[in-house]
């Protein structure tokens, strides 16, 4: 009777300790890193793109090259919400888990790309570059607000705009790092974003 009672309260201890944990993860609380024009103090900028804080949010219209807003901590598994507006024209994305804070590509990084013309539509505004192709029909994101939630929990990867879920994928290349928000071309401006660590 003794040894039943000693294995029905581990049983009991180890599944409420299950318990605790996936409740605590589902509870985690968002932390806000941009929020209108506040903020752009928790990112380190990289490259000369012209981030001004105007009408509410963090906009970016002109540079000599592709830049980014890095964050200065880094993550493995998370989700990361981002209202954004783009130019018909922009080239844009959200960089995850980067390889190297100081050389963002999408070779090092895995980018949810923000780009209505993209040359190759395929990898196009919904798509993470080289990892997961768009869907049709193709999302378009110029000229509104949009909402970002991108999920990346080990190697599950999961893109969600304006609702609607459009990259559901495995791939283990990058465990861990910063993200970064692009300019690339065009007008970009980000209204807030939003982190949950997993």
């Amino acid at each position: 009777m003794k040894k039943l009672l000693k294995v029905c309260t581990f049983s009991t201890l180890a599944i409420t300790g299950a318990f605790a944990v996936v409740v605590n993860a589902a509870d985690a609380e968002w932390v806000t890193l941009l929020d209108g024009e506040s903020g752009i103090e928790n990112f380190n900028k990289l490259g000369d793109a012209n981030w001004t804080a105007r009408d509410g949010a963090i906009e970016a219209t002109e540079g000599s090259a592709a830049s980014f807003l890095v964050t200065k901590e880094s993550y493995a598994d998370f989700s990361v919400r981002v209202e954004f507006w783009s130019s018909d024209d922009a080239n844009s994305g959200i960089f995850l888990r980067c390889q190297d804070p100081t050389t963002i590509t999408d070779r090092n990084c895995y980018e949810a790309n923000i780009y209505d013309q993209r040359p190759d539509p395929s990898f196009g505004t919904g798509g993470i570059v080289h990892i997961a192709p768009v869907v049709e029909p193709r999302p378009m994101a110029g000229g509104k607000w949009n909402t970002y939630e991108i999920t990346l929990r080990r190697s599950h990867l999961v893109v969600v705009l304006n609702g609607i879920q459009t990259v559901d994928v495995q791939d283990s290349q990058f465990a861990r790092g910063p993200f970064a928000l692009q300019w690339g071309r065009g007008t970009m401006r980000f209204r807030k974003v939003e982190l949950q660590a997993l």
